[in-house]
């Protein structure tokens, strides 16, 4: 039996990997602005962990539980802030994974994506902003398929974004570095309904990817940094990676 099955004042939401207070994670929010309705795929699966755990860590600086640092040959390395413990549980994992010493960027994108994709997935369906449903292929496969719910919350990230990109609105912390994962991800021209490819776009994109965050971000000077430098390594990543 594992500590969160025997301790009865965790949360449901908190067995499955949540907050106890329910907030969503920016790593739930990226899922489930890449799920794409019209198909029920998700956008850049090929890719999809390096940008999961990308989330991830960048969640971790915006709440200020991790710091960042040079390697001994230059790259980028993270460590735990070792009296600011997250308390979710998947955030929690990443945090314990750099806790002993610090890592490569590129190490614990490889490290920790992999297994993010399906308890996020099973966190936006117990909440309704997705429903898996049975299915059968060719009429007598067993399968399932994943719907968007009822709740409205990723046509409200995709509005937060396109205010960001397309009509130049100042982001908050977390907005900001949604749009920068977004991009990073490589997938945002498969948006371009919601939010238009267009060289004003893509010039905003690149500034948040830079940590142009705007004033309203001043607070947050170095999380703004640390997200920067993740999503930058994220693109990096994805980059030499198969697009599938």
């Amino acid at each position: 039996m594992t500590d969160k099955q025997r301790d009865p004042g965790v949360s449901p939401q908190e067995r499955s990997g949540g907050r106890a207070g329910g907030e969503q994670t920016l790593a739930e929010d990226l899922l489930l602005v890449l799920f794409q309705p019209q198909s029920g795929t998700i956008a850049g699966e090929g890719t999809l962990y390096y940008v999961l755990a990308g989330a991830v860590l960048a969640d971790l600086g915006l709440g200020a539980h991790l710091r960042t640092g040079t390697g001994r040959l230059g790259g980028l390395t993270v460590e735990a802030v070792a009296d600011n413990p997250p308390s979710d549980h998947l955030l929690r994992a990443t945090w314990e994974y750099v806790a002993d010493k610090p890592r490569g960027v590129q190490t614990v994108l490889a490290a920790t994506g992999p297994t993010l994709r399906e308890p996020l997935l099973d966190r936006l369906i117990e909440r309704g902003e997705l429903r898996r449903r049975a299915h059968r292929s060719l009429g007598f496969i067993p399968s399932s398929v994943i719907e968007e719910g009822d709740s409205a919350r990723r046509r409200m990230l995709l509005a937060d974004i396109r205010a960001v990109l397309v009509d130049g609105a100042e982001p908050t912390p977390r907005t900001a570095a949604l749009a920068a994962l977004l991009y990073g991800s490589g997938t945002l021209p498969q948006f371009d309904h919601d939010i238009p490819w267009t060289s004003p776009v893509i010039t905003r994109a690149e500034e948040l990817k830079e940590g142009n965050w705007g004033a309203g971000a001043t607070a947050k000077a170095v999380a703004r940094s640390v997200t920067s430098l993740i999503v930058s390594n994220v693109i990096v990543a994805a980059a030499v990676l198969p697009r599938s």
